[in-house]
């Protein structure tokens, strides 16, 4: 009777080293339908859905803190609630301000500002009734998601810079600057603007602003009993640069060196 082979036969170390591999395998990615194989399986998913909500909760927070340091040090968002500086500027455009100037680059002849209403130029706000969402708005306006339309600033375009003399009108019903009649390609070309004579010497640390639609800007010319109708250079914001919406009116704001280029420096 032949030999039986025995029941448990030693593998060749080839063989033992590939069930050894195999181990490693099954025990790497169980089997479903082997138990604890549906907890293996729902692990890994459970994982990839939070580490995919972590990045985007990461993104999120980035984007605001970002947000908020352009709003507080670069940039701020203003929308435009009037037609005195049409057709530069229409009504709910909404534009970036460059909160660098005044403060770290001085302002220049054509200009366009926004500056606090410091004077009283604007009637007050009346207040609104609060609403159970306002923090929404107040939160994307703090950082700088949105244009606050509660301030009272306004927007206009320097004209006089401290020292200047400004003028109005000439025999072509021009303002002149330094004894210089300036060509204003920017005003409103729908309306020729109405004679309105001033003659003021810019104090120092103050400008002379005035609207792009003269006919319907309420500017320096129309508060002379207030500060003399000049607006302090600490009330600027900033520099006018961008309109940002709507995307078909996109465009860098310009200051018209040309218009200015032949007036002399304020004696």
């Amino acid at each position: 009777m032949p030999d039986q082979a025995p029941e448990n036969p030693e593998l060749p170390e080839d063989d033992a080293r590939l069930r050894e591999g195999t181990a490693a395998v099954a025990e790497e990615g169980v089997p479903a339908g082997s138990p604890g194989g549906a907890h293996a399986a729902g692990k890994p998913q459970r994982n990839a859905a939070w580490g995919w909500l972590r990045e985007i909760g990461t993104v999120v927070a980035i984007a605001v803190v970002l947000s908020f340091l352009i709003k507080t040090f670069l940039f701020r968002a203003y929308f435009i609630p009037s037609e005195s500086m049409e057709n530069t500027l229409d009504v709910n455009d909404r534009i970036f301000i460059n909160l660098l100037v005044p403060q770290a680059f001085g302002l220049s002849h054509g200009d366009v500002i926004v500056f606090k209403d410091e004077q009283g130029w604007l009637a007050p706000i009346p207040k609104k009734a609060p609403g159970p969402l306002d923090w929404v708005g107040e939160s994307l306006v703090f950082v700088g998601l949105m244009p606050d339309d509660n301030e009272q600033h306004l927007v206009k375009r320097v004209i006089g810079l401290p020292g200047d003399h400004v003028t109005c009108c000439d025999a072509q019903g021009r303002v002149s600057v330094n004894g210089v009649p300036l060509n204003e390609t920017y005003i409103n070309p729908a309306e020729v603007p109405q004679p309105n004579p001033f003659d003021v010497v810019v104090p120092a640390g103050k400008v002379w602003v005035m609207g792009d639609n003269r006919n319907h800007s309420a500017d320096s010319r129309s508060h002379a009993q207030t500060n003399g109708g000049f607006v302090n250079i600490s009330d600027v914001e900033g520099k006018a640069t961008i309109i940002a919406w709507p995307f078909s009116r996109w465009t860098v704001l310009d200051n018209y060196p040309n218009v200015f280029r032949n007036v002399p420096a304020a004696k």
